[in-house]
């Protein structure tokens, strides 16, 4: 998968969850929840072709990792994550 299509939901200092692209400096979007931020980030995906979603805590440490359609999730009966 491409490096360029996987995005990381992390939260700011400021509180607000951001939507970033991994190989970009600036978040694509912020959000004032954690779900919006990760709706916000699956749409993106969807209509981008796929890839990788990255999901970390208010601690900063990845929660879950899940594969937006029609990326390639080596472990497809594993992951039930929607």
């Amino acid at each position: 998968m491409s490096k360029g299509r996987d995005r990381t939901i992390s939260r700011r200092e400021d509180g607000s969850w951001a939507n970033k692209r991994n190989d970009a400096d600036k978040a694509s979007s912020l959000h004032s929840t954690q779900k919006e931020a990760i709706d916000a980030a699956r749409d993106m995906l969807s209509n981008q072709g796929g890839g990788e979603l990255i999901t970390k805590g208010r601690d900063g440490r990845i929660r879950s990792k899940d594969t937006i359609h029609p990326g390639n999730d080596p472990f497809p009966p594993i992951d039930t994550e929607h």
